[in-house]
């Protein structure tokens, strides 16, 4: 990859699912509150994004969403702004919908329900170094399925020397699943379906014209799908943390 072009001044959060893999509790919570070592996956995410100097933060909101406007509204850095569906639009549906608030650049979108530790560089730096817009449409973030704690399936991606991406064939195992961090240009949402559509389409869109791109993650990611990983995921954190005290 060569030099960065277009840096990702934006960002949006995607926060409006239902958890329905988290139930019961997100019965009464919407899945982006749940804390991981007393602080909600959502500003996991947006604690992040202020310390890249991301200003202005889009998140999305469907299921319990007062819930999150009420949490969100009070935060300085980034400055958030909400992008309300009255109904679920799913990941590329509801990305689209916001693009007026995103702007014309390539911007950064994180999962609402990500939890990550940094490598040796802070990950949105790495990120924002590799992206080259005259390539890509898309810089996916991937994590080593070996080394993806509480992550159990076959993996998203394989990439090829340079960083291209191609899918996962039927009945093999990827060496990469998809970590819920990436930048996208807007041009990637060009003749898009109305309403609700994955995201998914537009990256096999980007691996037909080889302009889907990954970047390996240096560092830890936690898979928090059920409500039993929840405490998988801290007592993962807090036995690195231990780890690095006594180093």
């Amino acid at each position: 990859m060569s030099a960065a072009s277009g840096k990702a001044q934006r960002a949006m959060v995607l926060a409006a699912g239902r958890g329905e893999r988290m139930r019961p509790v997100t019965d009464r919570v919407p899945k982006p509150l749940i804390e991981v070592r007393g602080k909600a996956m959502l500003d996991w995410a947006l604690d992040y994004l202020a310390a890249a100097g991301i200003a202005e933060a889009v998140v999305n909101l469907y299921h319990l969403g007062d819930q999150i406007e009420a949490h969100a509204r009070g935060r300085q850095r980034p400055r958030i702004t909400f992008s309300r569906e009255t109904e679920l639009l799913d990941t590329g549906g509801g990305v689209a919908a916001a693009l007026a608030q995103l702007g014309p650049g390539a911007f950064y979108v994180l999962n609402g329900d990500v939890v990550w530790l940094d490598g040796l560089q802070p990950t949105l730096e790495r990120l924002a170094q590799a992206w080259n817009e005259d390539e890509m449409d898309a810089l996916l973030l991937l994590q080593p399925v070996t080394d993806a704690y509480g992550y159990d399936g076959p993996g998203d991606f394989a990439m090829d020397p340079v960083g291209r991406l191609c899918r996962r064939r039927e009945r093999e195992i990827a060496p990469f699943v998809f970590a819920g961090v990436q930048v996208l240009h807007p041009r990637l949402f060009d003749a898009v379906p109305e309403g609700a559509f994955s995201l998914n389409l537009l990256y096999d869109r980007a691996i037909e014209s080889e302009r889907l791109w990954g970047l390996r993650h240096d560092g830890r990611w936690f898979h928090v799908g059920t409500p039993e990983a929840i405490q998988g995921a801290e007592d993962a954190l807090h036995d690195l943390s231990a780890t690095a005290v006594q180093k």
